[in-house]
């Protein structure tokens, strides 16, 4: 579909980032061959914004993508990869996250209260998509608030540059709890924002209708074989 088809007179913002979600497929990239396209989507982002030093594999990958409590997504538009983010979910038993290396004062405390923290991370867009589809960086957000929703999650992380807390603060209602910090295999400084997903749920959706999602679209993303190696399913009534 065209940006002019996603863009018509008389359409509002919400319309026009309706009309993309329903263009857009998400895929969990399971398969080697889609988690290699998603590392090299990375490693081009990553390196047309300063953000990482080049490497001869062209590929941006490292530990925490291999996690059990780690899922990673694509977004595509006409079957071409669009953006990609990836997602940890931890709990006080599986506390592996990437941005608890870098903040733990303010992580652990919250993991060994029994806290429920998803953590949106490498969050790559197509450089040609972005300038195509305004409203892809949206559409890729939206995948760990769908996380958020899934886990039953209490806290959902921003960990971003200072020049983006402005977006996640308007969007989101994310708060800086910490100012930006050296942050591993990348060259600027990252700062952590955090949500109280239960409290701003309601909010944050009534605004942005398109975060909102069924059960069965979170549970055809997220739900896999646990094999005892991730965090099971939070329900609402713990």
């Amino acid at each position: 579909m065209s940006a002019v088809a996603l863009d018509g007179p008389g359409s509002t913002f919400t319309d026009r980032i309706f009309e993309l979600l329903n263009v857009a497929d998400f895929r969990r990239a399971d398969s080697d061959a889609d988690r290699e396209e998603i590392f090299r989507l990375r490693y081009s982002a990553y390196l047309a914004e300063g953000g990482i030093a080049a490497n001869f594999e062209k590929r941006f990958t490292d530990p925490y993508d291999d996690l059990g409590n780690a899922w990673i997504f694509g977004v595509y538009i006409d079957d071409k990869l669009a953006s990609s983010i990836r997602i940890n979910v931890a709990t006080k038993d599986f506390a592996d996250l990437p941005s608890l290396g870098v903040f733990p004062e303010f992580l652990m405390p919250e993991l060994e209260a029994g806290k429920i923290i998803v953590d949106p991370t490498r969050h790559a867009v197509d450089r040609d998509a972005a300038a195509r589809y305004p409203g892809l960086v949206y559409m890729t957000m939206r995948l760990g608030w769908m996380a958020a929703a899934y886990f039953n999650a209490d806290i959902l992380l921003a960990a971003v540059r200072s020049e983006h807390q402005a977006f996640y603060r308007r969007v989101g209602g994310h708060r800086v709890v910490c100012p930006a910090r050296p942050y591993p295999l990348l060259h600027k400084p990252i700062s952590l924002m955090t949500l109280d997903y239960q409290a701003g749920r309601g909010r944050v959706e009534h605004r942005y209708p398109f975060f909102r999602s069924t059960n069965f679209e979170r549970r055809m993303l997220f739900e896999r074989l646990q094999g005892g190696a991730v965090p099971e399913r939070a329900y609402a009534d713990r």
